[in-house]
């Protein structure tokens, strides 16, 4: 009783654009949700570059939609912090460093919203994320426009063929300019983009947005943003939103038939048509709508979440495969069910690992079918059957219980031992698995090893925790050198581990010098054929292989391939699997500096085999000797990753930074001015860019910021490569390696 009063109180309360469903107490706001048709869910990421705005707009929609009942900045300079930053180092750093999910209502549809990460360190929890989303909000800065994150977002988006809306951020700074960012839109994200909606002053006199689509102005009068008032277009910018709108249906006509139709037929589309085109092409990838506001001073969040249910798909619109094998040794793909009901087997994808408090947290999203707590699952990868004793949907770091979810929703299970990308079905019988997320190589290591002796075992908890959690941290042993090292995406990843360490294991440690991934590959094609032979008494070891070792081409060069070519039985078709598994062991330590040896193929063309003496370890040792002799023989050279950067700065530092980069021996590639400031595009080795944070700060007055992410690997510089070979050298005891072995 007490509870309906309440709930009839908040109702008179609320302001009158506000949907009743957002103010469901927790109980009533978990049955809604998992009780709503599939055409009323959403299923978001938001994504950008480094600080353009995506927690503070994820904190502002779960603001106006009733979720939380004030905002946070996101730095906890209030003591509170962002909801959705609920490690104590994000809200130090004002950074988010996992993914964090949520969800919540707006207008009676449930959306589940991730939001991820901007530093490319943590690129892992994007792929993740945009694995398992129907839809996606682009976040840029009305300033820095498209940067290099966001190049490496829209590549991720498109690699999972997921459809976004574009945010511009930010209009309220200093310099703001969203047609900019829409030209750039245009020309280096190659997206056929145009606003739905325009600004209505900027920089500090941002008051609303102008409505392409209604042809209206929507003005946000209250410093919350809470009351939005409708009203006619300004005079001094009619003229502006006529041709904007114009603009709009042509890039609209050349994408879809419908508005192609009635513009050649010189018809001015309704708003129904237009709305309808835009979602239409939104979900085919064809055209990007573009809006605009400032989440910071609350203008704009409202629009855009009623663009996310106009425009983003729901989970029915997005078909969803599973790879089934077959008989013939290959895979079928079978499109599932996306039916909210239990008339299909249930099939979900573990996206993400977390341990928490009460053990393993399993992020799941639901494919096809239904899961109830209390059911057994069955594990398609390991063939283990688990039960499903808690099921929860989460809101950041905290949950709240469900008893059932269906297809198309997101939710998290307990005490389920299993590996990111795996595949849950409720029966053995189906045999079916979901395509997993790409996990980029590690590109920098750093020895590791905990100050006190007494830490051993917290910094072994603490390793096999991250790793499980994050497939981008990577902790091995180091045989020659006798040391524990750890690889990761760049610097500020292994730095943020070792902090979770200290603050979470109470484990301190202590990290080495950087260790950039280098890698060894081969110049020209060379011929191999070796013979394994081995006779000690009884039973010997005989094989023999014979083929070509050959490069890559320069845009597969992180890649180790192996084609068996032979013919007949002189190698019987047992053993080939073992000559692979000779090869590539050997490409996990090169013999020129001990790194990993890519961008080659291993040709399996012929050999030899003994009715006795021939085995799967004979093989195996043939490989190993065949890329022994292709070592001796061939020449070789080294690899290291090259770094896409770009520096921001005021213009009158330009000439120091340039010349930093030269230094450093950077390409430039591109330089672009704005309102006093520059920005310099770069291609820098890794190697070269350690320490640049401290140098750039001190050289710009601390007004310069950076950001990198990994572009490609190419060869090393013969002086790079001749230190790397004489540190390998002596730390075996062995003379210098030959220039022609080489290539110096």
């Amino acid at each position: 009783m007490i509870i309906t009063r309440l709930y009839a109180s908040l109702q008179k309360l609320r302001p009158a654009w506000i949907s009743p469903t957002k103010w469901h107490h927790p109980a009533l706001y978990c049955t809604s949700v998992t009780t709503l048709p599939l055409e009323r869910i959403r299923n978001i990421g938001i994504s950008a570059h480094i600080d353009s705005g995506k927690t503070t707009l994820t904190e502002r929609i779960l603001f106006y939609t009733g979720r939380i009942d004030e905002m946070h900045e996101v730095r906890g300079k209030d003591g509170v912090g962002a909801v959705m930053d609920s490690m104590e180092l994000e809200r130090q750093r004002g950074i988010t460093i996992q993914s964090a999910a949520t969800f919540t209502m707006w207008k009676d549809h449930n959306i589940n919203i991730i939001d991820t990460p901007g530093h490319v360190d943590f690129t892992v929890e994007v792929e993740r994320a945009l694995r398992v989303l129907d839809g996606a909000v682009l976040v840029l800065c009305a300033v820095g426009g498209v940067q290099s994150q966001t190049l490496t977002v829209n590549r991720q988006m498109r690699r999972y063929n997921v459809p976004c809306l574009a945010f511009i951020n930010k209009l309220d700074r200093t310099g703001a300019d969203p047609y900019r960012v829409l030209r750039q839109m245009r020309s280096k994200l190659l997206h056929n983009a145009a606003f739905i909606q325009l600004p209505i002053g900027l920089e500090k006199n941002v008051k609303g947005v102008i409505d392409l689509v209604q042809e209206r102005a929507l003005y946000f009068e209250d410093d919350l943003g809470m009351t939005i008032r409708e009203d006619e277009i300004p005079k001094d910018m009619r003229i502006e939103s006529d041709e904007r709108r114009l603009e709009l249906i042509e890039h609209l006509s050349n994408v879809d038939d419908v508005i192609g139709e009635m513009f050649l037929e010189e018809k001015t589309p309704s708003p129904s048509d237009l709305l309808s085109a835009i979602s239409r092409c939104c979900n085919a990838l064809s055209f990007t709508p573009v809006l605009v506001g400032t989440a910071l001073k609350n203008k704009g969040v409202q629009l855009l979440l009623d663009a996310v249910l106009d425009y983003l798909p729901n989970p029915s619109q997005v078909p969803n495969y599973a790879l089934r094998p077959n008989k013939q040794g290959g895979e079928d793909r079978v499109l599932l069910h996306h039916a909210r009901d239990s008339s299909h087997p249930f099939v979900g994808l573990a996206f993400k690992l977390e341990a928490g408090k009460f053990g393993q947290l399993t992020y799941v999203r639901v494919y096809q079918g239904c899961l109830k707590k209390g059911e057994f699952i069955y594990n398609t990868r390991s063939k283990k059957k688990v039960k499903v004793s808690r099921l929860v949907q989460m809101h950041s770091n905290n949950m709240e219980d469900v008893d059932i979810v269906y297809a198309g929703d997101i939710c998290a299970m307990f005490g389920i031992d299993c590996a990111s990308g795996d595949t849950f079905t409720n029966t053995p019988k189906l045999e079916m698995f979901m395509e997993s997320m790409y996990v980029p190589d590690p590109v920098i290591a750093m020895s590791i090893k905990p100050k006190h002796t007494k830490d051993i075992d917290s910094f072994s908890k603490a390793v096999n925790r991250f790793t499980r959690e994050d497939p981008t941290y990577r902790v091995t042993w180091d045989t020659d050198n006798k040391e524990t090292i750890a690889s990761g995406m760049g610097e500020l990843h292994l730095e943020i581990y070792a902090q979770r360490m200290e603050r979470e294991y109470r484990c301190q440690v202590e990290m080495g010098k950087p260790k950039v991934a280098f890698r060894e590959t081969l110049v020209a094609p060379i011929e191999f054929d070796y013979l394994h032979k081995k006779q000690s008494g009884g039973a010997g070891q005989y094989g023999r292989v014979i083929g070509v070792l050959e490069p890559l081409p320069d845009e597969d060069n992180t890649k180790v391939e192996f084609q068996d070519e032979t013919a007949g039985t002189n190698i019987p078709k047992q053993f080939v699997p073992a000559v692979e598994k000779g090869f590539r062991g050997t490409c996990e330590k090169g013999m020129l500096t001990g790194h990993k040896v890519t961008g080659v193929r291993f040709r399996l063309q012929d050999g030899a085999s003994h009715m006795v003496d021939s085995s799967e370890i004979a093989f195996i040792l043939a490989a190993q000797g065949a890329m022994k002799q292709a070592f001796e023989d061939g020449i070789w050279r080294v690899l290291e990753p090259i770094m896409s950067v770009e520096i921001t700065a005021p213009v009158e530092f330009q000439g120091v930074v340039t010349s930093h980069m030269n230094r450093r021996h950077g390409i430039i590639t591109g330089t672009d001015a704005n309102q006093g400031w520059f920005s310099l595009f770069c291609q820098v080795p890794l190697n070269d860019m350690f320490g640049y944070s401290s140098e750039l700060r001190s050289s710009t007055q601390g007004k310069g910021e950076f950001s990198m992410e990994y572009s490609c690997y190419a060869p090393a510089r013969s002086e790079v490569m001749g230190q790397l070979i004489d540190q390998f050298e002596n730390s075996k005891g062995l003379p210098v390696a030959s220039k022609k072995k080489s290539g110096r």
